[in-house]
């Protein structure tokens, strides 16, 4: 197996199934899923952590847990255990949204879909349904700072997940199948 980049790395899983009595037939399964599962994840530790580090130099006055905001007390949130609690949110959020990315963007290249997509996410928790909510202020009632810094880290977020959806599922090596070595 060739380790020598990221994109050349494979899970796989071999499932035996029997066909007839003292024969076996070997299925090897791709497991790119739990793959892209593990990149989301670190979508959104990455980008959550750079967000709360972003809340601590006063870059941004929209709190690190403001996805967790409608199901939790705000003054909990203020706290360190609210900003964890709010990195899990953001994380969750990164599963979904590069799903979601997945299933409809997936055969686009290039970095557009993904600054794009993170405009998209911005306007939605931002714009649309974070102020009815309760998790932030209105845009017109936020700081310029606060704006700038959320807008670039959800279009950094975007582009993220873009690209390492655009790996996984357009490099054409991964689609040739896989001959069993004796």
């Amino acid at each position: 197996m060739n380790t020598s980049s990221l994109a050349d790395l494979r899970i796989n899983v071999i499932i035996t199934t029997v066909v007839e009595a003292g024969s076996s037939q070997a299925k090897y399964i791709r497991l790119s899923f739990l793959l892209h599962l593990s990149w989301d994840f670190f979508a959104g530790l990455l980008w959550g952590l750079l967000r709360w580090l972003f809340y601590k130099l006063h870059f941004t006055v929209v709190a690190p847990g403001f996805l967790a905001e409608p199901f939790f007390k705000h003054s909990f949130m203020n706290t360190m255990a609210g900003h964890l609690v709010g990195l899990l949110f953001f994380i969750g959020l990164s599963v979904v949204a590069s799903l979601v990315y997945t299933l409809l963007l997936r055969r686009f290249k290039g970095p557009i879909p993904g600054i794009v997509y993170g405009l998209i996410w911005w306007v939605v928790l931002f714009v649309l349904t974070g102020p009815k909510l309760g998790m932030m202020n209105a845009p017109d009632r936020l700081t310029w700072n606060s704006l700038y810094t959320e807008i670039c880290v959800f279009i950094l977020w975007g582009l993220f997940i873009g690209y390492t959806v655009a790996v996984e599922y357009t490099d054409e090596r991964k689609r040739e199948p896989e001959k069993a070595e004796g």
